[in-house]
């Protein structure tokens, strides 16, 4: 739609994209003459390509929860009491987006279709009376006596009211390349260090390398450096020809990319997080007494994948042909202890490119958490991932995106 620059906008929303379209939805349904800027042709475009296209929507859990799922979780109190995770649901089930909670309590679209979360705001935009103007990068914005004027290549507007929802700088090819921390910075922010984060991690390790493609549901990883434990997580690990990926590796990436020499790091992988270490040796050298004319192999735990069982003997310089049969004291430790901390050398992350969220951003001290709007410049407000919230793998940006944009839209 071609926005007029001489209509007397109430508010002007900068980037179409999760919190940007709630907070516009919010301000038009209260009666605010609302203009929705975005630089791209589509409005959207990394809610389409999140989830592995399938969006996840929020997490099903309550307000406490999502905080959690955050470093600088209590910011979210207000926002998520505006409008929480179950206003989240009833939302796109009132737009015809039925919902589905999975195993690991991560929403998603029924359809697993990611453009019908899109499509269903987009609607919902329109029919709220959001004017939304495309291919509109915004090329200027400053502050004078009677509020903002707005710049982009080929209009002027002004508004008393802007809101500034332009992401990060994850994913760069859907438009997130972080303009709006330069005009935050220009109005006085202060922007804690940017960082990729919820991003695949990297190693020289040969022997991950050569595991590509397997994936193993449920493990721990924990993230060293040198006797210090910075931070731990479980869930799914998926091997890769770079080194780790699967959400238990994102969810310890920030840690890693934050870094000032992430090679001083290493990972150490609990491959079975529900035994205790004692407990596997006492299984393996039980295994093994038993069915001495077996391979060494084949007396492991056998929720281990093959593969894995293969590359930990390797590690512990035990011949894959060898029989189980005298399997010394030292070397089932040694199996055990491998279980329980099997060490990745770190090298990096694959950075932003592959990045889901961006930590770091607008410093929350310096934002109202009730109406997003900046204590610096009235009239100025921030949502989403802006702002210095990166939360775990599991759908929480999602829901501080809907939760800050509806919290803005509130209150312009």
């Amino acid at each position: 739609m071609q926005a007029e620059p001489d209509q007397p906008w109430d508010v002007v929303v900068v980037g179409a994209g999760a919190a940007g379209l709630f907070a516009a939805i919010r301000a038009a349904e209260r009666g605010r003459r609302t203009l929705l800027l975005e630089k791209n042709s589509r409005p959207g475009i990394k809610i389409l390509m999140s989830g592995g296209t399938r969006c996840n929507i929020t997490h099903a859990c309550d307000h406490r929860g999502i905080v959690a799922a955050f470093k600088n979780g209590k910011f979210l109190h207000s926002a998520l009491a505006q409008f929480g995770v179950q206003e989240t649901l009833d939302f796109f089930q009132c737009e015809g987006v039925a919902t589905k909670v999975e195993e690991t309590g991560k929403v998603f679209p029924v359809s697993n279709r990611a453009s019908d979360v899109r499509d269903a705001l987009v609607r919902r935009a329109h029919r709220s009376g959001v004017t939304l103007a495309l291919g509109e990068p915004l090329l200027e914005l400053e502050r004078d006596g009677e509020g903002f004027f707005l710049r982009t290549p080929r209009q002027t507007f002004r508004t008393p009211r802007v809101v500034l929802t332009t992401g990060g700088k994850s994913y760069p090819g859907s438009g997130t390349t972080g303009d709006g921390y330069v005009w935050a910075e220009k109005f006085g922010h202060r922007i804690v260090p940017l960082r990729p984060a919820l991003a695949p991690i990297t190693t020289h390790d040969p022997w991950v390398k050569e595991l590509q493609g397997l994936t193993i549901p449920h493990v721990g990883l924990s993230i060293f450096e040198g006797n210090r434990k910075i931070e731990s997580h479980a869930g799914s690990l998926l091997f890769a020809h770079f080194g780790l990926s699967g959400p238990v590796a994102l969810d310890v990436s920030r840690e890693v990319a934050g870094h000032p020499s992430p090679t001083l790091l290493r990972l150490e992988i609990d491959v079975s997080p529900t035994f205790r270490e004692a407990e596997l040796d006492e299984a393996i050298g039980k295994e093994a007494l038993a069915n001495g004319k077996k391979l060494l192999a084949s007396v492991l735990p056998p929720h281990i994948p093959r593969r894995m069982v293969d590359a930990m003997l390797s590690l512990a310089k035990l011949p894959l042909d060898r029989k189980a049969a005298g399997l010394g004291k030292d070397d089932r430790r040694k199996l055990a202890g491998l279980m329980k901390r099997l060490p990745v050398a770190v090298s990096g992350t694959l950075g932003y490119k592959k990045a889901e969220v961006t930590a770091g951003g607008v410093a929350l001290d310096e934002v109202d958490s009730r109406t997003m709007e900046s204590k610096l410049v009235a009239g100025l407000h921030f949502a989403g991932e802006i702002l210095d919230l990166d939360g775990r793998i599991g759908g929480y940006n999602f829901q501080a995106a809907w939760s800050t944009g509806w919290a803005a839209g509130s209150a312009v």
